[in-house]
């Protein structure tokens, strides 16, 4: 990687990148800063410098000529980014996502507006479940045309892509002896039951967990890093139910709470996040996390989908 690249893109990021999108991501890689040049200077933007980011995407604090703070995102898969940006342009009018200001399908690039706050992931810190079913109640609420709609891909495209790299995971690191294969195929299989279904159908953002949400203050929540898809809108809740979660009451309380707010159906939320959480127990396992009550309680949701489904 060269002193230019390097700018842009650390050695941590780049092995995540091509751990998405394979080895050849390294010849893109060789052309983000080209490409960061021509989107300056047709976009009329000064570059800061790298920002947090995630697995598909090389992300820049930028801003614009009028001063204001903004965030390039740039992906090898293009598709990503207009499906990102599609799902963004659709839930502003509900101003709990970033304005979309520019796109470029070509170059996989997104210019958006910054945020300010942390994520709640790195606060720490659990929001009141009220709060976070607001957000999502919110977002799910925006209508949109049907023709828009039907541009989205469905949720059972993401549940196998779920499932999918959640088994590759777990088969190259220790969560290979932690996650039997039987209870990731019985996860599989009640998340695709539960994908089929035609309740509750909205613009999903498909990855809204706490790393994907920024605590903006005064503005709220406000949701990030779309997966956009059309399905059952409680499985936007998954993760919330969870996240450091100590008991199995803990999550059914979440769970009542939530499913209130956004008026969806408690038990079906609860059955989204017993079929995910084998997925949940594998990240938790290769990242050395295991031994806390949290990860005890996944364990638990994990073996009761295999349970259920005999």
């Amino acid at each position: 990687m060269n002193d230019v690249t390097a700018r842009f893109v650390d050695d941590r990021q780049r092995r995540r990148l091509e751990r998405r999108f394979g080895a050849h991501v390294g010849e893109w890689l060789t052309e983000v800063p080209s490409i960061v040049e021509k989107l300056a200077a047709e976009w009329g933007l000064t570059v800061e410098g790298p920002a947090p980011h995630g697995r598909t995407s090389v992300v820049l604090l930028v801003s614009r000529a009028d001063g204001s703070e903004g965030v390039l995102k740039l992906s090898p898969d293009g598709g990503l980014a207009v499906s990102e940006a599609r799902l963004l342009r659709m839930w502003a009018p509900s101003h709990r996502v970033p304005e979309v200001w520019g796109l470029d399908p070509d170059r996989g690039a997104i210019l958006m507006e910054r945020v300010d706050g942390e994520t709640v992931a790195a606060t720490g810190v659990v929001p009141a479940m009220e709060t976070v079913g607001s957000l999502i109640a919110q977002l799910h609420a925006v209508e949109v045309p049907r023709a828009e709609l039907m541009e989205l891909r469905p949720l059972t495209s993401r549940v196998q892509f779920i499932f999918d790299l959640w088994s590759r995971e777990r088969a190259e690191g220790p969560a290979a002896e932690i996650v039997p294969a039987p209870v990731m195929h019985q996860g599989l299989c009640r998340a695709r039951d539960l994908a089929h279904g035609e309740v509750g159908v909205v613009p999903l953002h498909g990855d809204l967990h706490p790393g994907n949400v920024i605590d903006g203050g005064p503005r709220g929540l406000v949701a990030l890093d779309p997966r956009a898809c059309l399905g059952d809108g409680a499985v936007d809740a998954v993760d919330w139910t969870v996240w450091q979660a100590s008991s199995l009451r803990e999550v059914e309380r979440r769970v009542d709470v939530l499913s209130r707010v956004m008026d969806v159906d408690g038990d079906r939320l609860m059955e989204w996040s017993r079929a995910f959480a084998p997925c949940m127990v594998v990240a938790k396992a290769n990242r050395g996390q295991t031994g806390t009550e949290e990860f005890d309680v996944l364990m638990e949701m994990a073996e009761g989908v295999a349970f259920a489904r005999r």
